[in-house]
C-alpha cells in the first residue's frame, strides 16, 4: 500500500499554542513508519511559564528545555523531516494553531503545509465511544504507548491513517481522503489584525 505522509505531535508548556516545548515526526512510506525524529523545543519568553498541569501531562521540565533550540533555530529541521508530505496530526488544529502561533511569535513564515486529521478519519472508520488518540490507536491495532509523548503520540497517529486506509483501500493519502469524505487541509498564516 503506497501511502507516505508524516505524522506530527507536538506538547506545549501551556495553553498558548506558541509554547511548543516537544515535537514528535514520524514518516510514512508505503504504509509503513521509515523514520522518526524528536527533539525538545524552548518556548518563547513572552510564553515560556511551564504550567504544573502541562508538566504532569507531559513531564517536560523549565530545566530539560534551557538549552534546546527556539522555534526559529529548529523550523528548518521541522520542515525538512516533512518536505512535501502531508502532515497528519491527531486534533489537527491543534497541532497546526501551534505551527501557525509560533511562528507567528518568532516572526518566521508559515508553511503552506497541506494537513489531514487523524481524529476526523478516526471517525469515518471506527465505531467507537470516544476518538481520543489512545482508543482510536488502539482500534487501529497499536499497543500500548506512552501518551503526550510527542514521539510516540505521533506514532500512534500514523497507525491510525496506516490502518483506516487499508481498511477503506485506499492507495494514497487522497484516495483516503475521498472515500472518508474527510478534508484535506492547508494551513496559513494567521490574519494580521489592523
Amino acid at each position: 500500500m503506497p501511502i507516505d505522509f508524516t505524522a506530527i505531535d507536538f506538547e506545549t508548556a501551556n495553553g498558548h499554542p506558541s509554547s511548543a516545548c516537544s515535537v514528535g515526526l514520524a514518516r510514512v512510506r508505503d504504509g509503513v513508519v521509515v523514520d522518526r525524529a524528536n527533539w525538545l523545543i524552548k518556548p518563547p519568553v513572552k510564553h515560556s511559564q511551564f504550567l504544573s498541569l502541562n508538566i504532569r501531562i507531559h513531564g517536560i521540565t523549565p530545566d530539560m528545555v534551557r538549552n534546546a533550540p527556539t522555534w526559529g533555530e529548529q523550523f528548518e529541521d521541522l520542515l525538512g523531516f516533512i518536505g512535501d508530505d502531508v502532515a497528519v496530526a491527531h486534533n489537527a488544529s491543534f497541532d497546526m494553531g501551534v505551527i501557525r502561533a509560533a511562528c507567528a511569535e518568532a516572526v518566521v513564515p508559515t508553511p503552506r503545509l497541506k494537513y489531514l486529521c487523524s481524529v476526523q478519519v478516526s471517525r469515518k472508520t471506527y465505531d467507537l465511544p470516544s476518538h481520543r488518540l489512545p482508543l482510536s490507536a488502539a482500534a487501529a491495532g497499536y499497543g500500548e504507548f506512552a501518551h503526550h509523548e510527542a514521539l510516540a503520540d505521533a506514532e500512534a497517529c500514523a497507525s491510525i491513517i496506516i490502518d483506516s486506509a487499508r481498511r477503506h483501500e485506499a492507495a494514497d493519502v487522497a484516495s483516503l481522503v475521498k472515500l472518508t469524505g474527510v478534508r484535506l487541509n492547508q494551513l496559513k498564516a494567521i490574519p494580521l489584525k489592523l
